[in-house]
């Protein structure tokens, strides 16, 4: 689940707050930002540090840096940066919940759970934290936490999509089919028209092995994104199921052409011969 990087632009409410210099540097950076040209910004953004280094101010320009680094894929100098921020404005959520999604994105879990604890800690209605949060509860199986922050986030934003969504799998992973069932079959009154939903219950029904109602639900879903990964793998494996390996290794192999990694549909492969 990744959130949208936001950079902070800095204003300016006195001369005695900022020289111009360091103004005009971070305003540039913002510009430059704006355009793509992600060096170019972290540059003035670090011009600007080195001019006036102890201003409390910088943990903006710090935390602006570390989106920029964010953008470029540069994840632990993200880390760093956002780090930085941290060490001088420690209270301020939104840097939390930045280094929280690098270190999602890096597979640090633990530590991004910190984070998110403490963002919660700070703001407790946060629904973004509740919800990556819950996320990782059910990384770690620890389904009654899970539950008890999805449950939370939807007393908050009672339509919340992820929430929803996690609670369908909180029951499904309990085995819990027909309250499962019971959810995104109204979800998907709501929306008729979200494939990820029928591939949501095609795998409900495909635990429950009501396989040809999931290869309906899949076969919707692929006309509705023909593009859906995951609607590919998942009819796969539904007919691998029914012996079909013709038209499950044709899955894969369509998975494959639209970016999946060969080597994690390996096995499923094999399975087709």
């Amino acid at each position: 689940m990744k959130r949208s990087i936001l950079l902070v632009g800095i204003v300016c409410f006195s001369l005695n707050i900022f020289s111009q210099t360091y103004q005009e540097l971070s305003e540039q950076a913002l510009e430059w930002a704006q355009k793509d040209s992600l060096q170019k910004a972290e540059e003035l953004f670090r011009q600007a540090l080195r001019l006036e280094p102890a201003n409390p101010h910088n943990a903006l320009l710090f935390s602006n840096i570390g989106s920029l680094q964010q953008r470029a894929g540069k994840y632990e100098d993200a880390i760093e940066s956002y780090t930085f921020a941290l060490n001088i404005a420690p209270r301020v959520v939104s840097i939390l919940l930045n280094r929280a999604t690098v270190y999602m994105e890096v597979g640090k879990l633990d530590k991004a759970y910190v984070d998110y604890c403490e963002a919660l800690d700070l703001d407790k209605v946060n629904t973004e934290a509740l919800s990556m949060r819950a996320y990782i509860y059910i990384g770690r199986r620890d389904y009654n936490a899970a539950r008890i922050d999805y449950n939370r986030l939807l007393t908050i934003e009672p339509n919340n999509y992820n929430a929803r969504l996690g609670l369908i799998t909180l029951n499904q992973k309990e085995q819990k089919y027909k309250d499962a069932l019971e959810l995104v079959n109204k979800m998907l009154e709501e929306n008729s028209h979200d494939a990820v939903l029928y591939v949501v219950r095609a795998g409900v029904e495909q635990e429950m092995n009501h396989l040809e109602l999931a290869l309906i639900d899949l076969d919707k879903a692929i006309s509705i994104a023909p593009n859906s990964t995951e609607a590919y793998i998942l009819r796969g494996e539904v007919y691998l199921a029914q012996k079909k390996k013709t038209q499950a290794k044709a899955d894969f192999e369509k998975a494959i052409s639209l970016g999946v990694l060969s080597t994690d549909l390996r096995e499923y492969l094999q399975q087709c011969k």
